[in-house]
Protein backbone atom coordinates (compact mmCIF):
# COMPACT_ATOMS: atom_id res chain seq x y z
CA UNK A 1 0.00 0.00 0.00
CA UNK A 2 1.23 3.73 -1.40
CA UNK A 3 2.11 5.45 1.99
CA UNK A 4 0.85 8.95 1.21
CA UNK A 5 1.84 12.07 3.20
CA UNK A 6 -0.34 14.74 3.74
CA UNK A 7 0.72 17.97 2.90
CA UNK A 8 2.89 20.49 5.23
CA UNK A 9 0.46 23.53 6.17
CA UNK A 10 2.27 27.05 4.76
CA UNK A 11 3.96 28.23 7.53
CA UNK A 12 2.69 31.26 9.86
CA UNK A 13 3.70 34.30 8.68
CA UNK A 14 5.04 36.81 11.54
CA UNK A 15 6.16 40.26 12.16
CA UNK A 16 9.58 40.32 11.01
CA UNK A 17 10.78 40.54 14.53
CA UNK A 18 9.44 37.65 15.87
CA UNK A 19 9.84 34.88 12.95
CA UNK A 20 13.03 33.37 14.10
CA UNK A 21 12.45 34.53 18.01
CA UNK A 22 12.28 31.36 20.54
CA UNK A 23 8.49 30.06 21.25
CA UNK A 24 8.17 32.85 24.65
CA UNK A 25 8.38 35.49 21.93
CA UNK A 26 6.21 34.46 19.26
CA UNK A 27 3.44 33.31 21.80
CA UNK A 28 4.31 37.25 23.68
CA UNK A 29 3.27 37.93 19.23
CA UNK A 30 0.97 35.79 18.55
CA UNK A 31 -1.53 36.23 21.87
CA UNK A 32 -0.43 39.35 22.95
CA UNK A 33 1.31 42.43 20.73
CA UNK A 34 -1.40 44.09 19.27
CA UNK A 35 -4.50 42.92 20.77
CA UNK A 36 -6.54 45.21 22.78
CA UNK A 37 -6.45 45.04 26.10
CA UNK A 38 -9.03 46.48 28.90
CA UNK A 39 -7.80 45.06 32.00
CA UNK A 40 -6.58 47.41 34.55
CA UNK A 41 -4.04 44.97 36.26
CA UNK A 42 -2.61 43.83 32.28
CA UNK A 43 -1.97 47.44 31.39
CA UNK A 44 -0.34 48.69 34.17
CA UNK A 45 1.58 45.28 34.13
CA UNK A 46 2.37 45.77 30.22
CA UNK A 47 3.44 49.49 30.89
CA UNK A 48 5.53 48.32 33.84
CA UNK A 49 7.46 45.69 31.59
CA UNK A 50 8.12 48.92 28.64
CA UNK A 51 9.69 50.71 31.80
CA UNK A 52 11.75 48.51 32.94
CA UNK A 53 12.34 46.95 28.49
CA UNK A 54 14.06 50.72 27.75
CA UNK A 55 17.49 50.10 27.29
CA UNK A 56 17.16 46.46 27.03
CA UNK A 57 15.88 43.97 24.83
CA UNK A 58 12.40 42.56 25.03
CA UNK A 59 13.80 38.78 25.17
CA UNK A 60 15.80 40.11 28.67
CA UNK A 61 11.84 41.39 29.47
CA UNK A 62 10.18 38.60 28.70
CA UNK A 63 12.79 35.74 30.39
CA UNK A 64 12.22 38.01 33.91
CA UNK A 65 8.29 38.14 33.49
CA UNK A 66 7.31 35.52 35.65
CA UNK A 67 9.69 36.40 37.95
CA UNK A 68 8.64 40.32 37.85
CA UNK A 69 5.02 38.95 38.78
CA UNK A 70 6.33 37.36 41.41
CA UNK A 71 8.08 40.33 43.43
CA UNK A 72 5.62 43.01 41.77
CA UNK A 73 2.10 41.48 43.09
CA UNK A 74 1.08 40.42 39.84
CA UNK A 75 1.39 44.02 38.93
CA UNK A 76 -1.53 44.84 40.88
CA UNK A 77 -1.21 48.42 41.48
CA UNK A 78 -3.02 48.82 45.18
CA UNK A 79 0.03 46.60 46.45
CA UNK A 80 3.00 47.56 44.29
CA UNK A 81 1.52 51.12 45.53
CA UNK A 82 2.64 50.38 48.77
CA UNK A 83 6.29 48.73 48.09
CA UNK A 84 8.61 51.51 48.62
CA UNK A 85 9.90 50.11 52.03
CA UNK A 86 10.55 46.56 50.27
CA UNK A 87 12.51 48.67 47.34
CA UNK A 88 16.10 47.32 48.66
CA UNK A 89 14.47 43.75 48.73
CA UNK A 90 13.70 44.15 45.04
CA UNK A 91 17.07 45.68 44.36
CA UNK A 92 18.72 42.38 45.69
CA UNK A 93 16.29 40.56 43.76
CA UNK A 94 18.57 38.97 41.17
CA UNK A 95 15.57 37.38 39.24
CA UNK A 96 14.57 40.80 38.30
CA UNK A 97 16.20 43.82 36.31
CA UNK A 98 17.28 45.55 39.35
CA UNK A 99 17.41 49.33 38.37
CA UNK A 100 16.27 51.87 41.04
CA UNK A 101 15.16 54.45 38.94
CA UNK A 102 12.67 52.13 37.00
CA UNK A 103 11.36 50.55 40.06
CA UNK A 104 10.82 53.63 42.09
CA UNK A 105 9.19 54.91 39.31
CA UNK A 106 6.60 51.70 38.72
CA UNK A 107 5.96 52.52 42.80
CA UNK A 108 4.60 56.09 42.04
CA UNK A 109 2.80 54.66 38.75
CA UNK A 110 1.09 52.23 40.88
CA UNK A 111 -0.36 55.14 43.19
CA UNK A 112 -1.61 56.96 40.30
CA UNK A 113 -2.94 54.11 38.50
CA UNK A 114 -4.88 53.59 41.75
CA UNK A 115 -6.02 57.06 42.57
CA UNK A 116 -7.51 57.26 38.87
CA UNK A 117 -9.12 53.69 40.26
CA UNK A 118 -10.02 55.48 43.28
CA UNK A 119 -11.93 58.59 41.08
CA UNK A 120 -14.32 56.38 39.97
CA UNK A 121 -12.45 56.21 36.66
CA UNK A 122 -11.12 52.73 35.72
CA UNK A 123 -7.49 53.04 34.58
CA UNK A 124 -8.81 50.95 31.31
CA UNK A 125 -10.95 53.92 30.36
CA UNK A 126 -8.41 56.66 31.45
CA UNK A 127 -6.46 55.14 28.70
CA UNK A 128 -8.41 54.14 26.12
CA UNK A 129 -10.21 57.62 25.89
CA UNK A 130 -7.33 59.56 24.60
CA UNK A 131 -7.51 57.53 21.14
CA UNK A 132 -11.57 57.47 21.42
CA UNK A 133 -11.93 54.08 22.72
CA UNK A 134 -10.20 52.83 18.90
CA UNK A 135 -7.27 50.92 18.57
CA UNK A 136 -5.27 52.43 15.47
CA UNK A 137 -4.71 50.52 12.74
CA UNK A 138 -1.21 51.00 10.78
CA UNK A 139 -0.36 49.40 7.07
CA UNK A 140 3.34 49.12 7.74
CA UNK A 141 4.96 46.90 5.19
CA UNK A 142 8.43 45.88 6.71
CA UNK A 143 9.49 46.41 10.18
CA UNK A 144 11.36 49.27 9.06
CA UNK A 145 8.25 51.75 8.74
CA UNK A 146 7.47 51.43 12.18
CA UNK A 147 8.49 54.41 14.55
CA UNK A 148 9.62 54.62 17.46
CA UNK A 149 7.06 57.32 18.72
CA UNK A 150 5.03 59.42 16.98
CA UNK A 151 2.68 62.28 17.83
CA UNK A 152 -0.30 60.56 19.54
CA UNK A 153 2.09 58.87 21.94
CA UNK A 154 3.89 62.25 22.42
CA UNK A 155 0.46 63.51 23.50
CA UNK A 156 -0.07 60.69 26.06
CA UNK A 157 3.08 61.14 27.39
CA UNK A 158 2.39 64.55 27.85
CA UNK A 159 -1.09 63.44 29.43
CA UNK A 160 0.51 60.75 31.90
CA UNK A 161 3.53 62.98 32.90
CA UNK A 162 1.21 65.75 33.69
CA UNK A 163 -1.02 63.21 35.61
CA UNK A 164 2.30 62.34 37.94
CA UNK A 165 3.55 59.01 35.83
CA UNK A 166 7.09 58.80 35.77
CA UNK A 167 9.28 57.22 33.17
CA UNK A 168 6.62 57.51 30.02
CA UNK A 169 8.21 59.02 27.70
CA UNK A 170 6.80 59.18 24.07
CA UNK A 171 9.01 55.95 23.35
CA UNK A 172 8.38 53.79 26.55
CA UNK A 173 4.27 55.32 25.55
CA UNK A 174 4.56 53.92 21.83
CA UNK A 175 5.77 50.86 22.81
CA UNK A 176 3.25 50.19 25.45
CA UNK A 177 0.61 51.31 23.03
CA UNK A 178 1.74 48.46 20.52
CA UNK A 179 1.73 46.06 23.45
CA UNK A 180 -1.44 46.88 24.65
CA UNK A 181 -3.50 47.16 21.45
CA UNK A 182 -3.83 50.87 21.03
CA UNK A 183 -1.73 50.41 18.40
CA UNK A 184 -1.76 47.47 15.83
CA UNK A 185 1.46 47.45 14.07
CA UNK A 186 1.74 44.43 12.63
CA UNK A 187 3.27 44.13 9.23
CA UNK A 188 0.49 44.18 6.62
CA UNK A 189 1.79 40.02 5.58
CA UNK A 190 1.67 39.16 9.13
CA UNK A 191 -1.47 36.97 9.74
CA UNK A 192 -2.14 39.02 12.82
CA UNK A 193 -2.33 42.20 10.60
CA UNK A 194 -5.65 43.88 10.27
CA UNK A 195 -6.19 44.02 6.50
CA UNK A 196 -7.51 47.66 4.62
CA UNK A 197 -11.19 47.90 3.79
Amino acid sequence: MENKLRPQAAPIKRCSWAESADQLMQAYHDYEWGTPCHNDQHLFELLSLEIMQAGLSWQTILNKRAAFRQALANFDFYQVQAMAPKLPQLLANPKIVRNQAKLTAIINNAKIAAQINKSGETFNNYLWQMIDYQPIIHHYQTAAEVPATDQTAIKISQTLKKAGFKFTGPVVVYSFMQAAGLVNDHQADCFLAIKKA
